[in-house]
């Protein structure tokens, strides 16, 4: 049985390489911005999802970034009223908020670090920072849209 993480190395190599590159590099900067987060991983019909989320009920996932054909977003899932001064977040759903980063150096913009802290500061259930990191696969989808651009 493969181990959490080969199955998320799986999940990202159906992408471009370059955009899998990109997936892993916001990856490792998300988890550095989400000490104590447990890392849900949803590989569905339109992409791959991780999410950032106190514990394992996605109801309560803070955080989360979705991996399209061919770009990287980061998802506010409880970011309807968030602070945002800049307008960089799109969507107006009742509750997720969302943002396309041009590049993983985008999760390191003052302005995007500041809806990140806003985000965890709200939640409705706060990160531990003690809280060990765990990778948990919740589900994967049989039917998937293809994970690279139509040429």
């Amino acid at each position: 049985m493969a181990t959490a993480k080969q199955q998320l190395d799986s999940f990202l190599a159906k992408y471009t390489p370059a955009l899998a590159s990109d997936a892993r590099r916001a990856l490792a900067k998300m988890r550095k911005l989400t000490a104590g987060a447990l890392e849900l991983v949803y590989d569905n019909y339109n992409g791959l999802v991780v999410g950032f989320s106190p514990n394992e009920k996605p109801s309560v996932a803070i955080l989360s970034l979705l991996m399209l054909p061919d770009h990287v977003t980061l998802c506010f899932l409880q970011g309807k009223g968030l602070p945002d001064p800049q307008k960089l977040l799109k969507g107006s759903g009742n509750v997720v908020r969302h943002l396309r980063l041009e590049s993983p150096a985008t999760l390191d913009e003052p302005a995007v670090l500041a809806l990140i802290q806003a985000a965890k500061t709200r939640a409705k259930v706060p990160l531990d920072p003690k809280q060990k990191r765990q990778l948990i696969i919740r589900s994967i989808s049989k039917k998937q849209r293809p994970r690279r651009p139509a040429r």
